[in-house]
């Protein structure tokens, strides 16, 4: 079982975000659990502020340690009192490695994952320091805070997890797959618009399909992701497919 731990200061968006669809049914069927912790209900302000200006100067407000470290303080107790090990904690941020699937696969493998969702323009950076193990981001753009990019991680972190999916190989024969693009997918009815749907897909020759399918995520890859081809794993024919493929685009170039 997964146990998620959300540090925020909008509870209520996380939790309802993540309670419906299939993370909804994981955590009903006790795959998942996932709880919020509201930073402000850690503050001793009477005004329940979390945040203040920083020092040195500069545009506006940085969120205070203390308040973090309690509502920490508080998820790590309640993990170790039950026995468990002291989690891994994840602060989202533009500046933090990009996540990626292999990083959902790593962290799937924890117990408990705890995520601190900042605002403001940051996080007084003494109790990242003390307190944070992982630094992590969605892409190379800002947001007004942490609760989105969480919200990611634990959906891509959540599908490798057993039991969540009821289909067990759909969390790892998708997108990324090998380093490739999925190929694409059709459903009833065989003709649409004009548009039949491959007929190799209708034949039931079930290694034509396979060969079919790896072919066209070999394709999508080169077209829309070729960064992703450097670390693919191809079988020495599929390797070949490639250099024909690219061998037909610089033609095209030319």
């Amino acid at each position: 079982m997964m146990h998620y731990h959300i540090l925020t200061l909008f509870p209520e968006m996380v939790l309802s975000g993540l309670a419906t669809s299939i993370l909804g049914r994981a955590e009903k069927n006790g795959y998942i659990t996932i709880e919020a912790s509201n930073i402000r209900d850690f503050t001793e302000d009477k005004h329940r502020h979390v945040d203040d200006y920083p020092y040195g100067g500069g545009a506006g407000m940085v969120m205070q340690a203390e308040p973090i470290y309690k509502a920490y303080q508080s998820v790590e107790e309640k993990i170790l009192t039950q026995g468990r090990k002291k989690p891994r904690v994840i602060y989202m941020t533009p500046q933090g490695k990009v996540f990626s699937q292999q990083d959902a696969k790593l962290f799937a493998k924890e117990e408990d994952l705890v995520f601190l969702c900042g605002h403001y323009e940051g996080v007084d950076e003494r109790i990242l320091e003390e307190i944070v193990t992982d630094t992590m981001s969605i892409g190379d753009y800002v947001l007004t805070g942490g609760e989105l990019p969480a919200m990611v991680m634990i959906d891509a972190i959540s599908r490798m997890v057993p039991g969540v999916l009821s289909n067990e190989a759909s969390g790892e024969f998708e997108s990324f797959h090998d380093n490739l693009l999925e190929y694409p997918q059709y459903t009833r009815p065989v003709e649409y618009h004009g548009k039949r749907v491959p007929d190799v897909l209708l034949s039931g020759h079930h290694a034509n399909i396979e060969r079919w399918r790896r072919e066209q995520s070999i394709e999508r890859t080169l077209k829309w992701r070729p960064d992703l081809l450097e670390d693919a794993i191809l079988t020495p024919k599929e390797q070949q497919y490639l250099e024909r493929l690219i061998e037909i685009e610089n033609r095209i170039r030319e």
